[in-house]
């Protein structure tokens, strides 16, 4: 795996998993890990899958998450960087990262996507983020045409204050992966 400059940990690009690759094994050690997984039942899940891949890919996730996101980031692509904040105003807190992969919608002829791909991005902690790690985001349409959002996350905490308050830190990762699957349900049904 190539090493980018950069970036606050040294295990880049593990959550580069194209469809079928198992999603439960080959993580680095040390970090704490985060593999969720949802069916996100929708009418028509070949196109909840696009609204899906294009929502993750142009940061709407992360923005119906709550989380403000950088005026001007461009879409989600190898080496873009990006900081998404918590807070208000001059009270935001920005965690700064860099997009190591991303993979857009694969389509048939017609135009519709293609069963058994995973589309998304994974990106990774740069300095000045409270955390060390990386975390990908999926749009997954099986081979049988079910629509799933995943998210697969190893983190540790990037300096002492965040480690002494790590149970905290924790709860918060927790509140912003359900509001993530809250989120991706919403792009994905259109709503």
């Amino acid at each position: 795996m190539k090493r980018h400059a950069g970036f606050t940990y040294a295990e880049q690009g593990q959550t580069e998993r194209p469809y079928p690759a198992p999603m439960t094994d080959r993580w680095p050690d040390g970090y704490r890990l985060v593999l969720r997984k949802e069916e996100l039942k929708v009418d028509e899940a070949r196109a909840g899958f696009l609204r899906l891949a294009s929502g993750l890919l142009d940061w709407d996730l992360h923005r119906r998450a709550g989380l403000a996101v950088a005026p001007g980031t461009p879409r989600a692509a190898p080496g873009v960087e990006m900081a998404s904040g918590v807070g208000f105003r001059r009270l935001r807190y920005w965690a700064p990262c860099r997009v190591i992969w991303a993979a857009e919608a694969v389509l048939d002829d017609a135009g519709a996507p293609v069963p058994g791909q995973r589309s998304g991005f994974g990106y990774g902690t740069l300095p000045g983020h409270p955390e060390c790690g990386e975390e990908g985001f999926y749009a997954e349409l099986d081979e049988d045409g079910g629509l799933y959002f995943r998210i697969a996350a190893y983190s540790r905490p990037g300096n002492r204050l965040v480690a002494a308050a790590n149970p905290v830190n924790v709860r918060v990762q927790q509140f912003y992966t359900t509001r993530y699957f809250a989120a991706a349900y919403a792009l994905a049904s259109g709503s």
